[in-house]
């Protein structure tokens, strides 16, 4: 049985400072990488040894699997732990750990291949009785076979990417004559997106509710599942609020997707930490939809209502441990809720926004964490993903959890960039997601994308004037403002 001394950990942020935690946490040795944006970045300071990888974009630093494995074998590392997004869902990369003599703290590949196409997933798993959306079982090559098939379903019909994620490669399609299209354009993003053109189509749920169910198994066949999370607070197809556990999935329901979870799983010899995603519809049936083979972005919540560290439980298994959680033992402790802090303009249709954190105060309090990779001063990097912190919070029941988050929203202050701080807010305030009815389209059914009348007070005023005139006297060698100090300059000449 291999014991893991060093984890090098191939990401990077406050997912990697995460994982990093519960490393020491065991005595484990960490090991960070970092690219030239990333020189002085959290994770590198947290970790005991950092190895510079390459220049800042990913392609040419954090996607580089070789760059990474050397990494690991000249600080001695015997894992890598691949946290979430870059390497952490690549079957070629988990091979070639392996094939270095490396431990590679995730699935085997092969359940990463057969899990991570669409296609090949709903094969895998045809053989146990899991609810299926009626659609395509192979890929689009017959384009009047394809449009006589989706007439049969019944419009509107989804065309999805095989190997797609994120929405990308995805386009809703409610009528005959714009099939073809649609169909074009979904081709052509899933090549750009993914290198693979396949797609296929699906029934189109028009109110769906998006749950998913988290997994862990070992390498001796035992899988568990520890209950569900709710995420159907999205924008682009991309979540902003979770919560575990659902406010409208009964036990029994629960018990129904945790064993379909669980013979998922089965379906791809699954080991690890693994989530599997299901649609819902307003009749509460539930239909599967994709696993992911990694750690996901919401996990905290999932840790939060079963005293469970799941990063920990990641490190056991790769050791080859056997799980000492059992099925029975575990129960649902309280509620949690997750507000994604993205660097984006909910009042401009969510645009990513790049700048310095002029200020960043974390929330602190009861039943609050704060997962981030930043401080005041730092920069949002053009780079990576825009996505600040996790801000959590935890409460006896639903009510408690909500009312700590707008607590906690409103303790958190981060100046010099835009975030996402008062559209969660505004998620937690709304009737809908405060009664639990709510769907996928909250934000086109809810959010109209405007600042609340009297938001710009006096003393965001004097906020953004020490802000306007830090950024001018940095750019006194630029004759250019960035787009903050443009329309701060124009207000106040007002």
């Amino acid at each position: 049985m291999p014991k893991i001394n060093k984890i090098l950990v191939a990401n990077r942020g406050e997912i990697a400072i995460r994982v990093m935690r519960s490393a020491r946490e065991l005595g484990i040795k960490t090991v960070a990488v970092f690219s030239d944006a990333d020189s002085t970045a959290q994770h590198v300071q947290f970790a005991d040894e950092a190895i510079h990888i390459g220049p800042a974009p990913a392609s040419q630093s954090y996607l580089l699997g070789n760059k990474i494995i050397e990494a690991a074998k000249t600080s001695g590392a015997e894992a890598i732990h691949p946290g979430y997004g870059f390497l952490s869902e690549n079957a070629g990369f988990a091979e070639q750990v392996s094939e270095a003599g490396l431990i590679f703290i995730g699935p085997p590949p092969e359940a990463i291949r057969i899990m991570g196409d669409k296609l090949s997933a709903k094969a895998a798993v045809a053989a146990y009785n899991i609810p299926m959306v009626p659609g395509s079982d192979s890929g689009i090559s017959d384009f009047e076979k394809a449009l006589n098939e989706a007439s049969a379903i019944g419009f509107p019909i989804l065309i999805k990417a095989a190997a797609g994620g994120g929405g990308k490669g995805m386009r809703i399609v409610n009528s005959r004559e714009e099939f073809k299209e649609q169909m074009d354009r979904a081709i052509s993003e899933a090549i750009s997106a993914f290198g693979d053109g396949s797609v296929f189509i699906e029934k189109f749920i028009t109110k769906p509710r998006h749950i998913e169910i988290q997994v862990l198994g070992d390498q001796r066949g035992n899988i568990i599942h520890l209950f569900e999370r709710e995420c159907s607070v999205q924008r682009r197809h991309q979540k902003v609020i979770e919560e575990a556990p659902s406010a409208v999935v009964s036990s029994e329901m629960r018990n129904k997707m945790g064993q379909c979870a669980i013979d998922v799983a089965k379906a791809c010899g699954y080991f690890g930490a693994g989530t599997v995603e299901f649609i819902v519809d307003e009749k509460l049936d539930f239909y599967f939809l994709e696993m992911n083979t990694r750690l996901q972005v919401e996990h905290p919540v999932t840790e939060l209502i079963s005293g469970v560290d799941l990063v920990k439980e990641q490190i056991y298994i790769a050791e080859g441990k056997e799980l000492k959680i059992k099925q029975k033992d575990l129960v649902i402790l309280g509620h949690s809720i997750e507000s994604r802090i993205y660097a984006e303009d909910p009042y401009n249709n969510f645009l990513p926004d790049i700048g310095t954190l002029n200020t960043y105060r974390r929330p602190q309090g009861a039943g609050v964490r704060v997962d981030d990779g930043y401080e005041e001063g730092m920069e949002i990097p053009i780079y990576y993903d825009p996505m600040i912190s996790k801000l959590v919070t935890y409460g006896k029941d639903r009510t408690e959890a909500i009312q700590r988050m707008v607590r906690a929203i409103s303790e958190y202050h981060i100046s010099g960039v835009e975030t996402t701080l008062p559209f969660c807010k505004f998620v937690m305030e709304h009737p809908s997601f405060i009664s639990g009815e709510f769907n996928t389209r909250f934000v086109e059914d809810h959010f109209d994308g405007k600042p609340p009348e009297g938001e710009e007070d006096e003393e965001l005023v004097a906020i953004a004037l020490a802000a306007y005139h830090l950024k001018l006297s940095k750019s006194q060698n630029n004759n250019s403002l960035n787009h903050k100090s443009k329309k701060w300059k124009k207000r106040l000449q007002n």
